[in-house]
């Protein structure tokens, strides 16, 4: 009997999983205890042009959500543990005024979802429908909630953000390309970004 990964991720792919690039199955598969998976890469463009939008996002910039601005040839490392199931993210852009970072906790939803908790402390919840595009992992988002001290607010469907993200192998070795839009309905886009990076599997040090 084929052994189902304890990566939230592969676990909603089900048999879908043996579709991934190799590459992709790797970066999405659990990471050993005692190790570290570790990328460099750059972001080509992060955040949102449109200024208006910043102070809305300083706000959950500060909860290690997003960040504000509008930012191009960011560098930026990600570093991925899975613990108790959960796959553990930090992303760190490497900022012209200091890094931030970003963390969040993935784990794995009935129906071949995955429910992402952002930000410390955790500010956004987002539940995803996980496929495979040709040899590529997409996420799209079917619910969006907010958690501010103890309220906890699920935005209405005709309201919430549509949060998607493509993630794929390059041609060129050892690479892969992330993409993420946040896209609210009459207004438009609210958040992005695009880049590529390296990825390995490291010994944690203590």
């Amino acid at each position: 009997m084929d052994h189902v990964p304890q990566s939230p991720y592969l676990r909603a792919l089900g048999a879908q999983r043996t579709q991934l690039h190799p590459a992709l199955r790797e970066y999405f598969s659990a990471v050993p205890r005692g190790h570290l998976g570790i990328g460099e890469g750059v972001f080509e463009r992060i955040g949102t042009p449109r200024r208006w939008l910043w102070p809305l996002l300083g706000k959950l910039e500060r909860r290690g959500v997003v960040h504000s601005g509008w930012h191009q040839n960011v560098p930026f490392t990600v570093r991925n543990r899975t613990l108790a199931g959960k796959a553990i993210s930090a992303r760190t852009l490497h900022l012209s005024d200091g890094d931030w970072t970003m963390k969040d906790a993935v784990c794995v939803r009935p129906r071949g979802r995955v429910l992402d908790q952002i930000g410390e402390p955790m500010t956004l919840a987002v539940a995803f429908d996980v496929s495979v595009d040709g040899d590529a992992l997409a996420l799209r988002s079917t619910s969006v909630g907010i958690r501010l001290g103890r309220v906890r607010i699920t935005v209405p469907r005709f309201l919430a953000p549509v949060v998607r993200l493509r993630e794929s192998a390059e041609k060129r070795a050892g690479r892969q390309r992330v993409s993420l839009t946040v896209d609210l309905p009459v207004i438009g886009r609210l958040y992005e970004y695009e880049g590529t990076f390296s990825y390995a599997i490291h010994e944690d040090a203590p």
